[in-house]
């Protein structure tokens, strides 16, 4: 069986401190491809050092982080701009909107949303949504963009079954992680009808470990909860899951056999 973790911090300090043993656990549960969100430019460095090292199994995203958008916003992304017109990315990610800790710089969120949504298209790029206390706000967002042919993931997924359907009814994926194994969640019910072709694995590792690691730092590896999970939930072997979600991601990222 393959899997691939569609959202993983592996640069950040826990997990790049122990990168060697990190790498070996996921390919020891059958994890060799890594997607990597970015988050702003104080991360790009490491992140860009761990795609060096695992050039075969680790891809590097661009982008700004809704969390890191404050008054240096136009700085931020003139630094992204310029990062794409260098290289070529695996997505946009992580961007969106987030509206938890305070509503300061919504305004900057939006303009930051938006430009790197036209980023993605003239890119021919997919995009990862971080969406937090604004799910509705993010839908509308994307609608206009998903119409130009725009797609990727709402990545850490834990929305409604109204909301799972409005994303998919625009041809995007749901990122399901440590999440739907919290029992009071409601994840599960939420996404249980979904069909499986519109659903991939994730970690957002360090965070959010998944039952029975809850607590402690996530990583790659423990995705196999997860998967373990989904196979529960939508009764299917844990071989399918693996398949099916696989190919999603390597549809959705331009990886695999063309």
């Amino acid at each position: 069986m393959r899997f691939i973790d569609t959202h993983a911090h592996l640069y950040s300090t826990p997990l790049k401190e122990n990168i060697e043993g990190i790498m070996k656990n996921a390919m020891d549960n059958g994890i060799d491809t890594i997607i990597m969100p970015a988050i702003d430019s104080n991360t790009l460095e490491a992140m860009l050092e761990v795609e060096a090292s695992y050039p075969k199994n680790c891809m590097a995203m661009m982008g700004l982080h809704p969390c890191s958008v404050k008054e240096n916003v136009n700085d931020e992304l003139a630094i992204i701009e310029t990062q794409l017109q260098k290289r070529k990315f695996i997505a946009i990610g992580e961007i969106g909107l987030d509206y938890y800790w305070d509503k300061i710089f919504t305004a900057e969120q939006m303009l930051a949303f938006e430009k790197q949504m036209d980023w993605a298209l003239d890119y021919k790029l997919p995009i990862v949504i971080h969406t937090r206390n604004a799910m509705g706000e993010t839908i509308e967002a994307v609608k206009p963009f998903a119409k130009k042919g725009l797609r990727g993931i709402f990545h850490c997924f834990s929305g409604s079954r109204e909301s799972a359907e409005q994303i998919i009814a625009m041809g995007f994926h749901l990122g399901l992680g440590g999440v739907l194994t919290y029992k009071n969640a409601g994840v599960a019910e939420a996404i249980k009808d979904i069909p499986m072709e519109w659903l991939v694995l994730e970690t957002d590792a360090p965070y959010l470990s998944p039952v029975p690691y809850r607590g402690k730092t996530n990583e790659p590896s423990y995705m196999i909860q997860v998967a373990m999970k989904l196979a529960e939930i939508k009764n299917l072997p844990l071989h399918e899951i693996a398949a099916i979600t696989t190919s999603n991601a390597e549809r959705l990222f331009g990886l695999g056999n063309p």
